[in-house]
């Protein structure tokens, strides 16, 4: 008996190879515009840019009131909102975008099996980890400094006093987005890879948000009242945003925005020691979760 070979018409791939840096920009741009629902249906859009709308409000407010001051004549320097107290204040919101879209990111492609398909390409599995985590910081990086640059060309376009102390202001709260985009991403992107479901991701991420800045309020209040003001501080290493506001204090020389300060002494350096090894041990967690899950 004889075997026939039937030509069926496939045919090997011969055209160009682009090779593991296109894959990785690929695999970043797609997950960034995914957090933004661009390429998608109108749906996926609306809880992104409703956001970041809701997110540009009380600056585009703050410019107003400036240009407004500066019209009647008041000529004096004003800002409704300090450019690095901005994320603080509003954390509500960012923690809203943050749970809602980090699952975007982290549980799809869990939720549709198609890991194996990706590392049977060039990408490595640090490359896929370290591609979704610029995405979703990037975007953290648009919604957080949109605003503060808008506060910015305010000041410029009303001509306040003291523009050099506006730029000193401004370039410092860039520097406290981007602590804040990253250690935010790596905190949701972790905890939305542990499940595949969008909707528990997205109670997962707010839980830890609403549970930890709780805790931290309950907990720097009792300090206070026993006069350990010293506990207090040290409380907020607890929470994302008071951590990024106390390493903001420390190394960018800012006024606090949340309740406490850091504390005086090691406390700004053991607050930025904190963020670099939340984000150095969500990555290698994120690692183990994708390497684990891309094997089966």
């Amino acid at each position: 008996m004889t075997s026939v070979i039937h030509d069926i018409g496939y045919r090997h791939y011969d055209g160009p190879r682009l090779g593991r840096p296109y894959a990785i920009r690929s695999l970043y741009l797609h997950n960034l515009r995914a957090v933004y629902g661009l390429g998608r249906p109108l749906k996926s859009k609306i809880m992104p840019f409703l956001l970041f709308a809701i997110m540009l409000l009380p600056a585009a407010i703050s410019v107003a009131v400036t240009a407004l001051a500066s019209s009647i004549g008041a000529g004096q320097a004003i800002n409704l909102i300090r450019y690095e107290s901005y994320a603080i204040y509003l954390q509500p919101l960012i923690a809203i975008f943050l749970a809602s879209q980090s699952p975007v990111v982290a549980s799809r492609d869990l939720r549709f099996h198609v890991l194996p398909l990706y590392f049977s390409r060039q990408l490595s599995r640090l490359d896929y980890v370290l591609a979704k985590f610029a995405a979703l910081a990037t975007a953290l990086m648009i919604l957080l400094a949109a605003p503060v640059t808008i506060l910015f060309i305010g000041a410029l376009a009303t001509q306040q006093k003291h523009l050099g102390t506006h730029a000193l202001h401004y370039a410092a709260a860039l520097g406290g987005c981007l602590i804040l985009a990253m250690v935010l991403a790596a905190i949701g992107l972790l905890v939305a890879a542990f499940t595949p479901r969008r909707g528990l991701g997205v109670t997962a991420v707010m839980a830890v948000y609403l549970v930890s800045t709780a805790a931290v309020g309950a907990m720097q209040g009792i300090a206070e009242d026993q006069t350990k003001f010293t506990l207090a501080r040290w409380a907020g290493i607890f929470t994302p945003f008071d951590l990024v506001d106390g390493v903001q204090v420390w190394a960018l020389r800012v006024k606090h925005s949340s309740a406490e300060p850091p504390p005086a002494g090691l406390g700004g350096a053991v607050f930025a020691l904190t963020c670099v090894a939340i984000v150095a041990g969500s990555l290698a967690l994120l690692y183990l979760r994708f390497r684990k899950a891309g094997s089966k």
